[in-house]
């Protein structure tokens, strides 16, 4: 059976000249507008919106060129109550200015609200700024999944109804994969709005910029980097082959039919629970862009296309996927810096007030800073390199800064990468899918969360190519995507939050304390591997504590408790989920705990554990 796109919930579609609407709160409430005069790239030369108005809020919200001479705005209304809006524009055209319309929100009902979470409103930093939000306050800590390629054909959304009993298989579709991570408790899908530059993947992006044979053999020798075709399901580009220069796009020439397949597949996502971390573009198109266009006003044009089509989704947004930064491939972060501080200074935030982070190649703090220096930025992360130990006092440091802002593991260990240079742990490669891979996988969950990853954590499903049977993977390729999906880590990141969440809201306040632990660091644990190390996440009021043990970890004590107390001690199995039985043990006058053994016996670990220490 199929569904009818448009009849979303989450979508209104009304006539500027349209009567008094009555909307939920957060539904997307669309504003179609057509323009009288005639623009020979609508694109370039429009610039419109609203000022949108309402409970506690008045801001402008810009809108979209989506084709011919139709220019869309999309609101929300963030409290119940009465709003309104008055059209703007750039140009003199009577058909975008002047325009007035009124609307009335209403509340969700519980029953509603336990439907879809996203009802719950935009996701926002909790008042401390450590983790994150719905706007009602409900925590959310996200679990998500690379789906990088999910713009395009290789996800396709086929307007079926999904299959409740799917088991990922090459006969993927983004319906079935998406129900696939939902029941096993994922709550976000990242992706990146655009790959505009693969018309042809004999001249990927680099080669404009390098005449180096040395950099086209490691191109080549890198497969996957190179990705193919990345059209929507109906051959559609996010931008027009540009004449000049065959190979690569013009930037100043947008596809709105692309972006509309796109809207189906983030309006799914959201009327399904989910939040979008979508990212704009992959970084390896910055050279040709910065080469032939006016780099700061083509891609701050780009970056607000973005931002007004898909503003009004409950979304985490990043403006480029910066996941290796190599003077070969990519343009400087200071580049991305500079045109998205000029973007914030000219539009301002995101529209309601959504997180706006990168992902990253180690971390946002160096490579950008904090604060004035990239005022765009709200949300911290870590990325890509080191894919080891070496992120997590990273990600200490990220928590330490002041003001405070949520901060996560965006691009950790992929498993069944193993040919992938950036993927090796100390020199291994394990076997894709076998148990010390996902164990890989599953450690940098817990690894990146307690040492202050509170926003929550993406895994690593990662596939670009081999995605569908008729596209043969050479050997040692990434895994075809129904591979990745079946690997047993990602059914195991949902455990996560069972453990992290096990007290509420309290994780929210508690900060990374590895040090509190003797030892953090085991005999011979190597500093760039993924065996031998602890984590620890501490309440300052000393009643709560988070631990993990990786592979091959002494049992330790846990100092820093109140002293000459009684804690209840449960051990958490990450492998399956499960809670075992509980003990209760006293600290000492010094407020040391002191373990004895691990669930198994042992006092040296043979694989991971997690404990949960409660007074």
């Amino acid at each position: 059976m199929k569904y009818i796109f448009l009849a979303f919930a989450t979508l209104f579609v009304i006539a500027c000249q349209d009567k008094h609407k009555t909307v939920k709160t957060f539904d997307i409430h669309e504003i179609v507008f057509h323009t009288q005069n005639e623009y020979s790239n609508p694109y370039t030369e429009v610039e419109m919106g609203v000022v949108l108005s309402g409970p506690e809020f008045s801001k402008k919200i810009y809108g979209f060129w989506n084709g011919g001479n139709e220019f869309v705005v999309r609101v929300a209304a963030s409290k119940p109550g009465d709003w309104s809006w008055e059209s703007f524009s750039n140009q003199e055209d009577a058909g975008l200015n002047n325009k007035k319309g009124s609307f009335s929100a209403i509340s969700w009902t519980d029953e509603e609200l336990i439907t879809n979470p996203n009802r719950r409103g935009f996701i926002r930093s909790t008042s401390n700024g450590r983790a994150l939000e719905y706007a009602d306050g409900t925590p959310f800590f996200m679990l998500g999944d690379t789906w990088w390629a999910a713009s395009t054909w290789r996800f396709p959304l086929t307007g079926e109804e999904a299959d409740e009993n799917y088991i990922p298989n090459e006969n993927i579709t983004f319906e079935n994969a998406l129900h696939f991570r939902k029941k096993q408790g994922y709550n976000c899908i990242a992706l990146i709005a655009a790959f505009p530059n693969w018309y042809d993947d004999k001249f990927p992006p680099a080669y404009i910029n390098s005449d180096s044979v040395g950099v086209r053999q490691a191109w080549e020798k890198n497969g996957g980097l190179t990705a193919k075709s990345m059209h929507d399901e109906n051959g559609n580009m996010p931008f027009e082959r540009w004449e000049e220069k065959e190979i690569i796009a013009d930037y100043d020439r947008i596809n709105p039919e692309y972006f509309k397949s796109l809207d189906k597949k983030l309006k799914y996502l959201n009327e399904q629970g989910f939040i979008a971390f979508l990212e704009t573009v992959r970084r390896d198109h910055g050279p040709s862009w910065k080469k032939y266009f006016d780099f700061q006003e083509s891609y701050t044009r780009y970056v607000q296309y973005i931002v007004a089509r898909y503003g009004a989704f409950n979304l985490i947004f990043s403006g480029i996927h910066l996941d290796w930064i190599n003077e070969d491939f990519c343009l400087p972060s200071k580049d991305f810096n500079e045109v998205l501080t000029n973007h914030h200074k000219k539009y301002g935030g995101m529209p309601y007030g959504q997180p706006h982070t990168i992902l990253i190649d180690g971390s946002t703090y160096t490579q950008f800073g904090h604060g004035n220096e990239a005022p765009w930025l709200t949300m911290h992360s870590v990325g890509n390199v080191p894919r080891n130990h070496g992120f997590y006092p990273m990600m200490e440091e990220l928590f330490d800064l002041n003001p405070a802002y949520p901060v996560a593991n965006l691009e950790p260990y992929y498993p069944g990468w193993d040919n992938v240079f950036h993927n090796t742990v100390a020199g291994e490669r394990p076997v894709p899918g076998s148990e010390r891979d996902n164990y890989f996988g599953r450690t940098q969950m817990y690894g990146s969360v307690l040492s202050g990853g509170l926003a929550g954590h993406i895994y690593g499903t990662g596939a670009y190519c081999g995605s569908v049977a008729s596209e043969p993977k050479n050997e040692g390729e990434r895994p075809y995507i129904w591979e990745g999906l079946n690997y047993i880590a990602g059914a195991q990141l949902p455990f996560l939050a069972d453990f992290i969440l096990s007290e509420g809201m309290d994780y929210q306040n508690c900060k990374p304390a590895r040090e509190k632990l003797m030892p953090h660091k085991s005999k011979g644990a190597p500093e760039e591997g993924l065996d031998g190390w602890a984590y620890m996440l501490l309440k300052p009021e000393k009643d709560l504590a988070f631990v993990y043990f990786e592979n091959k970890c002494e049992i330790a004590e846990v100092s820093g408790l109140l002293e000459n107390q009684t804690y209840k001690v449960s051990w958490f199995d990450p492998i399956d989920g499960e809670w075992l039985d509980q003990l209760e043990i006293n600290s000492d006058e010094n407020g040391t705990l002191k373990l004895s053994k691990f669930p198994s016996g042992k006092i040296v670990s043979t694989r991971d554990w997690a404990v949960k220490i409660k007074l």
